[in-house]
Formats: C-alpha cells, sequence, structure tokens
C-alpha cells in the first residue's frame, strides 16, 4: 500500500510541473514497483529476497547464478549390457585351477622319465646298428685292395688257357704235354675263382648277356645279325663284384642294330 500511496503521489507532483525529468522519473519508478509487485506475487513468501534475482532479456526471464543445464548420460547399449553380465557369469562360474594332487605328480614324473628312457633305448639301438653295419662293411670289403691285385692273376690264366688250341686241349695222343699243361692252368683258375667266391668275389661278364652300363664298360659298337642287338657279343676282360658291388667293370664289346 505504501508503495501505491508514494506512486500516486509522485504523478500528482509531476501534472503539476509538467517536467520531462520529473516525468521520466516517474515511469522509471513506476516500472520498478509494477516488477517488485509482480515478483513478490510469484514467489514463496518463506523464500529470502535476496536468493534469486531476475533480469529481463528479450522478454525471457533468467536466474542470476547462470547455472548451466546438466547433460543427461546416455543410457548403456543392450549389447554392452549383455556382454558384461556374460563377462561377470563366466567370471563367477569358473572354478578355481585345483593343483594337481601328489599322486599326479608322480604319475606325470614317471610318464617323463619313461619316455626319456624310451628316447634313450632306441637311439642306443640305432647307435648299435650303425656300428654294426660299419664293421660288417669293414670286414667285407677289408681285402678289397688285396683281391683286386689278384685279378690280374686270374686274367693271365684265362689268357694262357685261350691261348692253347682247342683241338689240342683234349689231343692226349698227339699233344699230350700240351693237353696236361692246360689241364693244370684250367684247374689252377678254377681254384682261384672258388677262392674269390668263398670271399664274395663273383666273376661275371659272357657273351649273350644284356648290357648294363652299371657293369659293363662298353668299348665298341658293331653290327651282327645273328645277335640280339644291346647285348653283349664280345668280352676283352671280364668283371668282378666283391659282395654285390662292382670292384671292376667288364670291358666288352656291344651289338647295335643295322
Amino acid at each position: 500500500m505504501a508503495s501505491r500511496m508514494m506512486l500516486r503521489q509522485l504523478q500528482r507532483q509531476a501534472l503539476s510541473s509538467q517536467s520531462p525529468v520529473v516525468t521520466a522519473s516517474l515511469r522509471r519508478t513506476q516500472f520498478a514497483v509494477r516488477q517488485a509487485h509482480h515478483w513478490a506475487q510469484q514467489q514463496p513468501s518463506s523464500a529470502p529476497a535476496s536468493m534469486h534475482m531476475y533480469r529481463q532479456t528479450n522478454s525471457r526471464w533468467f536466474s542470476s547464478t547462470d547455472e548451466e543445464p546438466k547433460k543427461e548420460e546416455a543410457p548403456p547399449k543392450e549389447g554392452d549390457v549383455a556382454a558384461e553380465e556374460a563377462t561377470e557369469e563366466a567370471a563367477t562360474e569358473a572354478p578355481p585351477a585345483e593343483e594337481p594332487s601328489k599322486e599326479e605328480q608322480l604319475e606325470a614324473q614317471v610318464k617323463e622319465l619313461k619316455d626319456h628312457l624310451m628316447r634313450s633305448l632306441a637311439e642306443a639301438e640305432n647307435t648299435r646298428k650303425i656300428a654294426s653295419r660299419d664293421v660288417e662293411s669293414a670286414r667285407q670289403f677289408a681285402i678289397k685292395s688285396f683281391a683286386k691285385s689278384l685279378l690280374d692273376v686270374s686274367d693271365n690264366l684265362t689268357r694262357a688257357m685261350e691261348a692253347v688250341p682247342e683241338e689240342a686241349r683234349t689231343d692226349k695222343e698227339g699233344n699230350p704235354i700240351l693237353t696236361t699243361l692246360y689241364e693244370g692252368i684250367e684247374m689252377t683258375d678254377k681254384g682261384l675263382l672258388k677262392a674269390f667266391e668263398s670271399n664274395g668275389l663273383v666273376k661275371y661278364g659272357v657273351p649273350g648277356e644284356e648290357f648294363d652300363p652299371n657293369k659293363h664298360d662298353a668299348l665298341y659298337e658293331y653290327a651282327d645279325k645273328e645277335k640280339t642287338p644291346g647285348t653283349i657279343g664280345q668280352v676283352m676282360k671280364p668283371g668282378f663284384m666283391l659282395h654285390k658291388r662292382v670292384l671292376r667293370p667288364a670291358e666288352v664289346g656291344v651289338v647295335k642294330a643295322e
């Protein structure tokens, strides 16, 4: 009421004075009184007057505290929630790792030691086989150089027998000395070949055999209608094998196709 009476008194003074300054002041005072009256009607009576102050800007009222609005947090996605729940369930459901018992530890040690033992036995067996094979090979081929030196003796005996004519080999009445000499050379050659065979040395290379480049050395080729092409036609020097290994290849002449 006091504010209204004071407002009316100012209005009377402004009308009486007709001054523009007083009129402007009166208008400002009226506007302030109306704002205060309007604010008093909207605010509760228990609230203190100094708590909020309002200002009008662009026809909108704002708080003097200028508090920024709080941003609402985005709700979690369904996939993330399901993944977190699955992780928590797996963590809770997984049983703790149990330590092996003494019996299981001993069984594991026995198994490991058994594996090491089997490997050691296998390695020892392989070593024994290799050593045995090396010893056997050394024993079989220890006479290689000695046997090779006797091959020339066998070749000379063969040449001596071939030098005797075929008709004189059995003519004991006409050439008894030559026949006897031939028989002695033949017996010596057979005894030598028998000694060779008992030690694993075998003679090979006769006409008619199929040519084998691993066992024969072809000195020449010639055409022969009566013999099969690719076979041995003539033997210049027989070959020898020591325990199925070529000691000396046979030197031969091979029949070729015309």
